[in-house]
């Protein structure tokens, strides 16, 4: 059985056995009817076969984040790429991810047991390879809209990022939660700079089909009081690069990475927010984002 998916007006498709789209209910939102001879991005095929070895394979890159993030283990061949995904940094390989070279072919091995597990994975990998030379950006932030615009908050895990979207909800009755781990942004052809909700969004369940325009970016860190302040091109650039997904051992990436970086901070303010985790926090953080 396929299904297809629209996220953030990118189109791609998983196939799988019926009873393994019970789990996906986060991608449900995305379902696309779209019964049209638009050919999908890439498709994602669910095998419930063992996971293929290593052996033959050159290790590129291994990507050991924190203790409670996936660990992913990337190999090449001239003509593919293989992921082999654990759940954890020091946990055992519950998947693995083997690409065709232009990501449009995929196919997904893994245990029943890790079923959802590893088709979030998969889905979010490959959506950020082969949506990046369009100008789509898969970033790392939770995502308040207000006023009709997005503003989004970024950090890494832990800094505070989902408890300060908290205080603007609590802060602000018109605010809403668009998305609390991985929106995705477009940059647009007319210049328009839109977020989209997306089905992944971490220990959140919040999969909204919505979008709104990007009004600015904020950078949190925790401090013992509130202050706010505009970043440089030069200082914000680092930033926005931790916080954006992409495969940056491969320069072509890398190149559509910064064009995309450079034209998105050519055209909204990066702020810095030093903040305690307050509804005083959220007001200081909306008067200047949302005036």
């Amino acid at each position: 059985m396929t299904h297809r998916y629209l996220v953030a007006e990118h189109l791609f498709a998983i196939d799988a056995a019926p009873e393994y789209f019970a789990l996906l209910t986060n991608y449900a939102p995305f379902l696309s009817s779209d019964a049209s001879d638009r050919t999908p991005l890439f498709t994602i095929r669910v095998n419930a076969e063992p996971l293929p070895s290593p052996e033959g394979w050159e290790l590129v890159y291994t990507d050991k984040s924190d203790e409670d993030m996936p660990r992913i283990e990337m190999y090449k061949q001239p003509d593919k790429w293989l992921f082999l995904v654990s759940m954890y940094r020091d946990s055992e390989v519950v998947s693995a991810i083997e690409c065709s070279a232009d990501w449009r072919e995929v196919n997904l091995y893994t245990d029943e047991a890790y079923t959802r597990f590893a088709i979030d994975n998969a889905a979010m990998l490959v959506f950020a390879f082969a949506t990046v030379h369009s100008k789509t950006l898969l970033f790392h932030s939770s995502v308040i809209m207000r006023k009709g615009q997005a503003v989004l908050f970024l950090g890494h895990s832990g800094t505070g990022k989902s408890t300060h979207s908290k205080q603007w909800l609590q802060a602000f009755p018109d605010a809403s939660l668009l998305n609390d781990d991985n929106p995705v942004v477009r940059l647009l052809p007319d210049g328009e700079i839109r977020a989209y909700g997306s089905p992944w969004s971490g220990k959140t369940p919040c999969y909204n089909n919505e979008s709104a325009p990007v009004s600015a970016l904020v950078q949190l860190a925790q401090a013992p009081e509130n202050t706010i302040r505009q970043l440089r091109l030069s200082q914000a650039y680092p930033y926005i690069l931790g916080s954006v997904s992409g495969l940056k051992v491969l320069p072509q990436m890398m190149d559509a990475l910064y064009e995309s970086i450079a034209q998105l901070l050519e055209s909204r303010p990066v702020y810095y927010l030093e903040c305690l985790p307050n509804t005083d926090a959220a007001q200081l953080c909306a008067q200047t984002c949302l005036p």
